[in-house]
C-alpha cells in the first residue's frame, strides 16, 4: 500500500482525534437525516442507499463546491457493509487504483472506492477503472465540479449512474449556519442570516469557513457586523437575491451599453468572483446581444450563444477566458435597439387590431373552393420579379398599410439594412 493511499484509506474507520479539525469538517453530517439538500436527488435512489440493501450502484456525484458530494458519499459508504476507501485524483493515479483493486480482491466485503475530483483523471487512467465496476469488484463513486459529459469517457459513463447535486438553497444553508451557530455559541439575526447565505452562494463549505472565522464568538451576529467583516477581509460582498445583485448587473449592462468595455470586464468579474452563477451573466449577455446590439451587428448574438456553448464544455476556471471576450465584444460592438423597439410596437399593434383578418392575398389556396373565394389571387411571387420584390404587395392588413415598425440605425450593419429598407418602402410609397 503506498504512503500515499494510506492517507485517504478508510476515513471512516476510528482513530485519535485531529489537534485541529475545521468546522465545515467537524460539522459533516453523520446522518442521513442531518444532510442538506438531499430532496434534489431521486427519492427512490435516496431509499435504497438508506437502507444498504442490495448493491449500490457506481455513481458520479456532479455538483458544485459545497453541495455535498463528499458527504454523501461517505453516507453511502456507512449504510452498506463495505470497505470505504477515499483519495483524490489530484493526488493520485492507477498505481493506487491497483492497489485498491488487489486489496478488494483479497476482502470479503464489498469496496467503495470513492475518487475525488475524478474529472482529473485522463482518458487512460479512467480506462483502468473499466474492467474493475464490470466484474463487481469495486463500486466506484466519483465526485466532480465539472460536466461529466465532456471531461469522463463514454465507456466509464455507460459504467455509472451520474447523480446531479444542484447549489444548496437558502433554507439549507440557513439550517447548516444555525447548527454551526449553536456549535460557536453564536446567534446570527435574520438579516445577518440572509446576508451569509447569499455570500456563500450555494457552498456549505463556504458559510462554514466564513463562520469559523468570524471574530465574535458569543452572542448575536448582526447584519452590519458581518459585512463590516467582510468588507474587512476584503472578501467581495455581493448578495445574489438582494439589492447589490441588482445594482450590479444594472451597472454591467449599462457599462456595455454604454461601450465601456472595461467598465463591463470589472462589473462582470466583480459579480463572479463573488461567487454568481455565470450562466446568470452570460444569459444576460445573450439578452443584450440582441436587445441592445442587434442588427448593428448581428454577429454579437451568435457569439453570446457561443460563450455558452463554451462555457458548458470547459467549466470554471477556462470558462472565465470565453466570457471575457464575448464582455468585451459586446460592449465594443455598435449599438441599436430598434429591433426590441419594433417588437414592442407591434406588439401593441396586435393588441389594438387583435381581430384584423389576413389579407385574401396572402392566403394559401390548396382547395379549388378556397381559390374561388379569391384566396391568394394577386399575389405575386418575389422570387419571379427581376429585382425579388414586389413593390405592389401590401402584406399588412388594411387596417395598418404603411404602417412602419422597424426604423434601423446608420451605425454598424443596420446602415445597410436602412438603406435596403429604405428603398423598398420608397418603391411600395410609389405604388400606392
Amino acid at each position: 500500500m503506498s504512503k500515499n493511499l494510506e492517507l485517504f484509506e478508510d476515513l471512516n474507520s476510528g482513530g485519535e482525534e485531529r489537534a485541529y479539525q475545521p468546522l465545515a469538517d467537524r460539522l459533516r453530517p453523520k446522518s442521513w437525516d442531518a444532510f442538506q439538500g438531499i430532496e434534489a436527488i431521486d427519492a427512490n435512489l435516496i431509499a435504497q442507499l438508506k437502507s444498504g440493501s442490495g448493491n449500490p450502484p457506481s455513481m458520479v456525484l456532479w455538483g458544485p463546491p459545497g453541495s455535498g458530494k463528499t458527504t454523501l458519499a461517505k453516507l453511502i459508504g456507512n449504510s452498506y457493509e463495505a470497505r470505504f476507501v477515499e483519495f483524490s485524483a489530484v493526488l493520485a493515479g492507477v498505481k493506487e487504483v491497483r492497489e485498491v483493486v488487489a486489496q478488494a480482491k483479497l476482502v470479503r466485503r464489498r469496496t467503495i472506492l470513492f475518487v475525488d475530483e475524478i474529472h482529473r483523471f485522463n482518458r487512460a487512467q479512467q480506462d483502468a477503472f473499466l474492467p474493475h465496476i464490470e466484474a463487481g469488484t469495486i463500486i466506484l463513486i466519483g465526485a466532480t465540479t465539472e460536466n461529466p459529459s465532456f471531461y469522463l469517457t463514454g465507456a466509464l459513463l455507460s459504467r455509472v449512474k451520474v447523480i446531479q447535486l444542484p447549489p444548496l438553497s437558502d433554507v439549507s444553508l440557513g439550517r447548516i449556519l444555525e447548527g454551526a451557530a449553536r456549535e460557536l455559541g453564536l446567534k446570527f439575526e435574520k438579516e445577518a442570516l440572509e446576508v451569509a447565505c447569499s455570500y456563500a452562494g450555494g457552498d456549505a463549505r463556504r458559510l462554514l469557513n466564513l463562520v469559523e472565522g468570524f471574530p465574535l464568538k458569543e452572542g448575536v451576529v448582526t447584519r452590519s457586523q458581518l459585512q463590516n467583516f467582510l468588507q474587512d477581509q476584503k472578501t467581495l460582498f455581493y448578495d445574489r437575491s438582494g439589492e447589490e445583485h441588482y445594482n450590479m448587473i444594472s451597472a454591467f449592462i449599462k457599462s456595455m451599453r454604454g461601450s465601456d468595455p472595461d467598465a463591463a470586464l470589472f462589473w462582470g468579474f466583480r459579480m463572479l468572483e463573488s461567487g454568481e452563477d455565470a450562466r446568470f451573466l452570460i444569459r444576460r449577455m445573450i439578452i443584450f446581444a440582441s436587445e441592445d446590439i442587434s442588427n448593428a451587428d448581428p454577429r454579437a448574438l451568435q457569439l453570446a450563444l457561443a460563450t455558452a456553448e463554451a462555457f458548458e464544455r470547459l467549466g470554471l476556471p477556462e470558462g472565465r477566458i470565453v466570457i471575457a471576450q464575448c464582455i468585451t465584444y459586446l460592449a465594443s460592438a455598435p449599438k441599436s435597439n430598434r429591433s426590441y423597439m419594433a417588437m414592442h410596437a407591434a406588439v401593441a399593434a396586435v393588441k389594438e387590431r387583435a381581430k384584423v383578418e389576413v389579407p385574401l392575398h396572402l392566403r394559401n389556396a390548396p382547395t379549388k373552393l378556397m381559390e374561388e373565394f379569391g384566396y391568394g389571387k394577386e399575389y405575386i411571387y418575389p422570387h419571379s420579379t427581376s429585382g425579388g420584390f414586389a413593390p405592389q404587395v401590401c402584406y399588412l392588413p388594411d387596417e395598418l398599410e404603411g404602417t412602419i415598425f422597424y426604423e434601423p440605425t446608420e451605425r454598424g450593419y443596420e446602415k445597410m439594412i436602412k438603406e435596403r429598407l429604405d428603398y423598398f418602402r420608397s418603391l411600395r410609397k410609389r405604388n400606392v
